[in-house]
């Protein structure tokens, strides 16, 4: 009969955490099987193979280690289930046909494809922007796994407190893994509507919060400098300004609204669009200033507005990421080239109107409506009583400084 025994691997850096590894021996034939658990030395008995709780233990720390006691007894289980399967069944059997059957996952059951399947779906229903966001947190996952398929049962607290880990490790900001975790999150509670898996709340241990940051914007000095620096005409230097200037525009209109933009948005005086991030119904009096640089990449043959997505129906989501890398691209250097205070990038044309309207004392009510913002509670009851008018004295007033 074969037997599994858990091991121990220190680092061998004395203060970093070793790692966990099943030992399966059958005939004298040793396999190993990986885990993604990490320990320190003194966490880890290795007479009765089971986590150790230290006196010292954090709060922080001591949910982490239950959980791996919890994973670990979990897999020990499986293990012997396959062992006394296949002594059962009288067949000739080896060390690595136990390893091979405990790493085999139903592709069925798989996450992975499970969200890749959800991502098509987004995209065919145009939701490009929640698309992207599912695939660039599923790519961070993957890259974690390293090959290794997930199935839904094991995605817990340990799964998901060991990539939280490996997030930190690779120097990541807590906003950017809470922004892989809530993606995640959200992936995995469809699965749980579609009866796929239970509820196991494997996402309670890790940050999933937004930390306030440093808001960046240009003022309306820099704005100038922007618009009178010298670029090559007709080149993608020269695109990425105008695009950070029709944000500025069109009350900080976001770079993924205007690569949708459609011919069939200007509606009379009025530019009425969605947010692609809230479905939010926006409208916005057509500017003079708007409209030549419209005409200036005109295009009869497209939908669009801007050639951002330059052809229809063929993965506008991947034409719209390489695009949103080259503008960004371009405007951080023009941002260096000018000496400006902020980092530029598309994202601070909406923090710029914000704050260029603010100090035209625009009301902030009347700022929060005009650039579409739905979870701000203070300023949703005063809008209620907006008329479109006073939105557009808004963005005007900030034009009449920027033009």
């Amino acid at each position: 009969m074969a037997s599994a025994k858990i091991k121990f691997r220190a680092s061998s850096v004395s203060a970093k955490q070793g790692t966990l590894f099943i030992q399966v021996i059958h005939k004298r034939v040793v396999r190993q099987v990986s885990t993604s658990y990490k320990l320190y030395p003194k966490e880890w008995d290795a007479a009765v193979e089971s986590v150790v709780f230290p006196e010292d233990v954090t709060s922080y720390r001591n949910p982490y280690l239950q959980a791996v006691q919890e994973a670990l007894r979990r897999d020990t289980s499986r293990l012997q289930l396959i062992i006394l399967s296949l002594d059962h069944s009288r067949a000739e059997y080896h060390a690595k046909d136990v390893v091979n059957l405990f790493l085999k996952k139903d592709q069925s059951n798989e996450f992975v494809a499970f969200a890749e399947e959800l991502i098509s779906q987004k995209k065919e229903e145009c939701h490009l922007s929640l698309a992207i966001k599912y695939q660039t947190s599923i790519n961070s996952l993957s890259r974690f796994l390293n090959g290794r398929l997930l199935t839904f049962g094991d995605i817990d607290a340990t799964l998901m407190m060991s990539y939280e880990n490996y997030l930190k490790k690779l120097g990541l900001c807590p906003n950017t893994t809470s922004f892989y975790m809530r993606n995640l999150r959200a992936i995995f509670n469809l699965a749980v509507e579609q009866g796929l898996t239970p509820q196991n709340n494997p996402f309670t241990r890790v940050y999933t919060g937004i930390a306030k940051t440093v808001k960046r914007a240009v003022n309306i000095e820099e704005v100038q400098k922007i618009k009178a620096q010298k670029l090559p005409t007709d080149s993608i230097e020269d695109f990425s300004r105008d695009i950070f200037l029709f944000s500025l525009y069109t009350c900080g209109m976001s770079l993924t609204d205007i690569a949708h933009l459609k011919k069939n948005n200007l509606q009379g005086d009025y530019l009425s669009y969605c947010r692609q991030k809230t479905g939010q119904r926006i409208n916005i009096r057509w500017e003079e200033c708007m409209q030549q640089l419209v005409d200036k990449y005109k295009n009869e043959d497209s939908p669009y507005l801007f050639p951002i997505i330059s052809c229809p129906s063929k993965d506008e989501a991947r034409q719209y990421q390489n695009q949103i890398h080259l503008i960004n691209h371009h405007l951080k250097k023009l941002g260096e080239a000018l000496g400006l205070s902020s980092k530029l990038t598309s994202y601070v044309a909406r923090h710029s109107w914000a704050s260029i309207a603010r100090s035209q004392n625009v009301p902030v009510a009347a700022i929060s409506e005009a650039m579409g913002h739905t979870s701000e509670r203070t300023t949703r009851i005063y809008l209620k009583s907006f008329e479109n008018t006073l939105v557009d004295c808004a963005n005007q007033k900030v034009i009449s400084v920027i033009v």
